[in-house]
């Protein structure tokens, strides 16, 4: 399966299809370097999702050190064919903290250019499909970001951009000084995380205020073309497999599986691909085993009817709607 870009311009990003997410590669999250039982674990990992019709991969500058892009460069490195048949997608905009100065946001336009640089280096490609802006940096500009990421669309390293972690708000303001489109922005939701959905049905209730998801932003993204991407999508294995915490959420799923003859993990993915957001989830385990079983959230359209859809929010709400 090749990677293309569609009539109008825009990559291959899923439209609900996953991605596969590429922070547990790499080895640890510190300076160590990555060792080749490292590059044989993400080759496992990357097999797993190509063997399941994923071809979308997403990185961050930040994942495992740099080393997650790295690993995946190795990949490329060693398969010549690869770059052409995926998506490649990562991130800058975090500064972790390094004894010096804390973590903070960096979106300053000298910074986006250098961390695209190094990305590409790790990567060993050269062009990104996609660059997302990890989180917002309060003191950086729309326009001064604007700038950079023109620079870098001009010079041929980016093709597309998007955001990470942003409410519609913010994005109508960087898009205000943009002349290309953000075509993604990536959010973290699950039957878990479910402010997101919340937000739309606690308005005018005394629960609104608990809620902090930035109102309308799901919709702002569907009115203007921002895919929705969606990580944590699986709940750090809350609901699913040996993980489970024995929740009757979990029970639910368990039982939702079984009678539509798939995986806890597709009933997990389906939920959230049932949504007419078109959210397309980032599959974030390393684990081949449960990588494969988000096959049927690949190749199977989604089986969930408006009542178990409900079921599965209720259940996961512990209260009622209301």
């Amino acid at each position: 399966m090749t990677a293309q870009l569609d009539l109008h311009g825009l990559p291959d990003l899923p439209d609900r299809r996953p991605l596969y997410g590429c922070m547990g590669l790499g080895g640890t999250w510190d300076t160590a370097p990555y060792t080749a039982a490292d590059i044989a674990h993400a080759e496992a990992a990357v097999e797993a999702a190509l063997a399941i019709g994923i071809t979308a991969f997403d990185h961050a500058d930040i994942y495992r050190k740099g080393k997650a892009e790295s690993v995946f460069g190795e990949l490329l490195a060693r398969d010549p064919d690869l770059r052409g048949r995926v998506v490649l997608q990562t991130k800058c905009g975090i500064r972790q903290a390094d004894g010096e100065y804390p973590g903070m946001y960096d979106l300053r336009g000298p910074t986006i250019l250098r961390r695209v640089e190094e990305s590409l280096t790790r990567l060993r490609t050269d062009v990104l499909d996609v660059l997302l802006l990890h989180r917002p940096d309060p003191l950086a500009g729309p326009e001064e970001i604007a700038e950079a990421l023109t620079s870098l669309h001009r010079q041929g390293l980016v093709r597309h951009f998007g955001v990470s972690n942003m409410s519609a708000a913010q994005i109508a303001s960087l898009q205000a000084h943009l002349d290309v489109p953000l075509v993604a922005n990536q959010l973290e939701m699950s039957l878990a995380s479910r402010d997101w959905v919340e937000a739309g049905v606690l308005l005018n209730t005394s629960a609104a205020t608990e809620n902090g998801f930035p109102h309308g932003t799901v919709e702002y993204c569907r009115a203007n073309g921002v895919r929705i991407q969606a990580w944590g999508a699986l709940a750090q294995g809350r609901f699913t497999g040996a993980d489970a915490d024995g929740s009757p959420t979990a029970r639910l799923v368990a039982d939702l599986a079984k009678r539509k003859g798939t995986t806890p993990e597709t009933i997990l993915l389906w939920w959230l691909q049932r949504h007419p957001a078109r959210i397309a989830p980032v599959i974030g385990t390393s684990r081949p085993e449960r990588i494969l079983a988000c096959r049927d959230a690949v190749g199977r359209e989604c089986e969930l009817t408006h009542e178990e859809w409900y079921e599965l929010w209720v259940t996961a709400r512990g209260v009622p709607l209301p």
